[in-house]
């Protein structure tokens, strides 16, 4: 199977959650993360406000099976209702940038190189 934002490789989940997300406006584009990388909207990244930085993610859209993989490169995000903030390519792969503010799964991963 194949996932937006993968290099080859197989991937098992270490934890998992779900809840809502949203996606980060590309004004921010340019900006420094918390983990001192330049913000991209084209890059597929996430703000978690708890998961070590660097955490890769597994994310899924219930309502029509998209995934996406992420890095957790920045915090966030800050309205409590939400529990992932999204890049806009990550937002667009999985079909949520229209509604804004999507139910997802979310699952921590690690890479096992082949």
């Amino acid at each position: 199977m194949a996932f937006y934002g993968v290099s080859e490789g197989t991937c098992e989940a270490e934890e998992a959650f779900t809840g809502l997300a949203s996606f980060c406006h590309p004004k921010f584009d340019g900006r420094k993360t918390s983990s001192g990388e330049v913000y991209s909207s084209y890059a597929f990244t996430a703000a978690h406000r708890t998961l070590p930085l660097g955490s890769v993610l597994l994310v899924t859209n219930p309502k029509n099976g998209k995934r996406v993989v992420v890095k957790v490169n920045d915090r966030g995000p800050w309205r409590k209702n939400r529990v992932v903030d999204l890049s806009l390519i990550a937002a667009k792969a999985l079909g949520i940038e229209e509604a804004g503010v999507n139910s997802v799964r979310i699952e921590v991963i690690r890479w096992k190189k082949r």
